[in-house]
């Protein structure tokens, strides 16, 4: 692969960060720098962190970056979910559906590079 944006988990990672921005276009004034930003910014960081680790030269790297990318991704879940009792969302399921693909696709990732390096 010649590069990250060849990576379909990356791509899904692109769609997730302009669902979350569309999706907090109508939370409350009071949360611009509370939970919309904070959703915002994890998101940002799951395709983030795999063009970084993709970009680092040691195996290693590459896994703990994806490991962080994996992270950013189950704290967005979590924040979906609080933004969802006080209805400032509704109907998450299709975008928690996203998420649960593009962690299923980072831990596979994860796992073929790990055994790749370990098969060396």
């Amino acid at each position: 692969m010649e590069s990250f944006r060849e990576l379909i988990v990356w791509q899904r990672g692109i769609q997730l960060v302009s669902s979350i921005y569309e999706r907090t276009k109508g939370f409350p004034k009071e949360e611009i720098f509370g939970l919309t930003l904070q959703m915002r910014r994890c998101a940002i960081s799951v395709p983030s962190n795999i063009a970084e680790g993709y970009g680092r030269h040691h195996t290693n790297e590459y896994i703990r970056f994806l490991q962080i990318a994996r992270g950013s991704l189950n704290e967005l879940i979590t924040q979906l979910e609080i933004a969802e009792r006080p209805g400032y969302l509704q109907d998450i399921g299709d975008i928690l559906k996203d998420c649960d693909d593009i962690g299923k696709m980072l831990n596979v990732l994860i796992r073929r590079i790990s055994e790749h390096t370990n098969n060396r």
